[in-house]
C-alpha cells in the first residue's frame, strides 16, 4: 500500500488520506503488445493485388524510387490495373489518369506463367503506344534477393510493338 503511517510520538497529529498518485503501466503495456501482435498478423494480408502466379527469374531488383503502377494479367487474360479490373481499351486513359500525365511513371506489368506471350505484349504494347515510357515486365525471384523483395522488373526496356495480322 502507498500510504504513511504515523505511530505517535512528537507531532503525533492525525494526517489526512492523500491519494496515491502513480500510473500503473502494467495493463498499459499488456495492451500495447496486443495491438503488436494484431499489427504483426494482419499487414501481410493487407497487400493488395490480384493472385497471379509469376515466372522465376534471376535478374536483379532495380531501385524503387516511387511507388509504381501495376497491371495484372491473370491466366485466363483478364487485365486488372491495381486490383481493379479493367477492359485493354480502357487501360490508357485510367493509367493517364492515375499518373496525372506524367509519361515517366513506372508502371509494372504482371503476367501469369501460363499466359501466352502475345497476350502480355499486346497489354505492353498498348500501355507504351499510350505515350508511356518506363514499363517493365515483373517475375519471381529463384533464390533468395539480397534486398529481402519477392518480385523484381526483369527489364525496363520498350516492349515491342506486335506485328500486324494479314
Amino acid at each position: 500500500m502507498a500510504f504513511t503511517m504515523n505511530t505517535g510520538g512528537r507531532g503525533s497529529r492525525r494526517t489526512r488520506y492523500r491519494p496515491l498518485a502513480e500510473i500503473n503501466v502494467t495493463p498499459m503495456v499488456d495492451v500495447m503488445l496486443v495491438l503488436l501482435i494484431i499489427f504483426m498478423v494482419t499487414a501481410p494480408l493487407m497487400t493488395s493485388g490480384v493472385s497471379v502466379d509469376l515466372p522465376k527469374t534471376d535478374a536483379q531488383p532495380l531501385n524503387s524510387d516511387s511507388t509504381p503502377l501495376t497491371v495484372s494479367i491473370k491466366a485466363d487474360g483478364s487485365i486488372f490495373l491495381q486490383d481493379q479490373a479493367i477492359d485493354i481499351t480502357d487501360i490508357v486513359a485510367k493509367l493517364q489518369a492515375i499518373a496525372q500525365s506524367n509519361p515517366d511513371r513506372r508502371i509494372f506489368v504482371r503476367g501469369d506463367k501460363d499466359l501466352a506471350y502475345g497476350r502480355i505484349m499486346e497489354v505492353m504494347a498498348t500501355i507504351t503506344n499510350g505515350g508511356f515510357t518506363k514499363v517493365a515486365l515483373l517475375a519471381e525471384q529463384t533464390a533468395a534477393p539480397q534486398t529481402g523483395a519477392t518480385q523484381a522488373p526483369a527489364t525496363s526496356a520498350k516492349p515491342a510493338a506486335p506485328s500486324p495480322r494479314n
